[in-house]
Parts: C-alpha cells; structure tokens; sequence
C-alpha cells in the first residue's frame, strides 16, 4: 500500500507514531471542522514531512476515498510513515480533542441555541471557514498553474460542482480518469 502513494519523499523528514501523534493532536487542537487549510501548513511549511506537491497529490487522492478528507489525510501520512501504527496514532492524535470538545459543545448548543449571540457566533464562524478555505484552494492551486492540463481540469470541476451543481461523486468519477490520461499525455 505504501509504494501506490503518489509522495516524494527524499527530502522529507519521516516521522514516527509519536511524532505524528503530537503534530496531529496540535492540528485537532487548533480547530475542527476546518482544519485543512492548518493541515497544509503543519504538514508542508512547519514540519517539512510533506512537499508543496505531495501534500496535493495525497489530497486529492484522499479527496476521492470515502470519509473526512482530513482523517483520510491523517491515516494516510500515518501509514506512509509509520505503517498502521502511524495511521492509528495520527487518527487518534486528530479526533481527541475535537471529539470532547464537540460533545461540550452540542450539550451547550443544545441549551442555548435560541440566544441571538449563540447565532451570530456560528455565523461569523461560518465566514471564516470559507476564507480558510478560499486560501487553501489558492495556495493547492499554485503548484499546478504550470500546468495547462491541470487548470482545465479544475475549471471543469468548479463550474461542474459550483455551478452546475452536479453531485461531487459524478464529478470525480468523470474527471478523475480524464485528469489522469490529460497527465498521462502531458508527461510524453
């Protein structure tokens, strides 16, 4: 499974289960629901255990699989480092926290819901998710504006889902191979 993972790591620092506990355990500590953006950051710019390229190309992959693209992610570099002892550690080390901290959470909600306050909140949460999200789209696509392939790929995804509103799963399944023979035909 280990080799069938699109990552370069010759450059990388390889990290054991504890390491990958802590750093996703911090990544679960700084926020949930929208960590991606985060995830980038740790992984890539802070901890240097992924490339700029490896981190999209093991994203979108993880983008494809069924589940939370950020607990794919997590078992994913688990594994790739550590086996299933990372993926196990870097799971764990994600969902602790906002695991409690959802569950308070939901018992607050639950009580104080109606509170003008407690909906403003959400709101104002809301917006800063996207803008997290916005950037991350941003700082993903650089690495592949080089590519011409790689650009009409995304713009057909976006105006598909975005625009067109067709289902996500259609989508990729369509795109995906395309995408895949577009590289296959630029690399020749």
């Amino acid at each position: 499974m280990s080799d069938a993972l699109p990552l370069d790591l010759s450059a990388e620092i390889h990290p054991g289960p504890a390491a990958l506990f802590s750093g996703f355990l911090s990544l679960g500590l700084m926020g949930f629901g929208g960590v991606l953006p985060m995830a980038r950051r740790m992984l890539v710019e802070e901890k240097r255990w992924l490339s700029p390229e490896a981190f999209t190309d093991l994203l979108g992959l993880c983008q494809f699989l069924p589940g939370g693209n950020i607990i794919n992610l997590s078992v994913a570099v688990g594994l790739r480092f550590a086996g299933w002892r990372g993926a196990l550690a870097a799971m764990s080390g994600l969902i602790a926290a906002p695991t409690a901290v959802v569950l308070c959470l939901g018992v607050l909600y639950d009580r104080y819901h109606d509170l003008s306050v407690v909906q403003h909140l959400f709101a104002g949460l809301a917006a800063a998710v996207a803008g997290l999200l916005i950037a991350t789209a941003y700082k993903m696509a650089r690495p592949l504006i080089r590519k011409p392939h790689a650009v009409l790929v995304m713009l057909i995804c976006f105006g598909a889902i975005a625009l067109l509103r067709l289902p996500m799963i259609v989508t990729l399944l369509v795109l995906a191979p395309f995408s895949i023979l577009l590289s296959w035909r630029a690399s020749k």
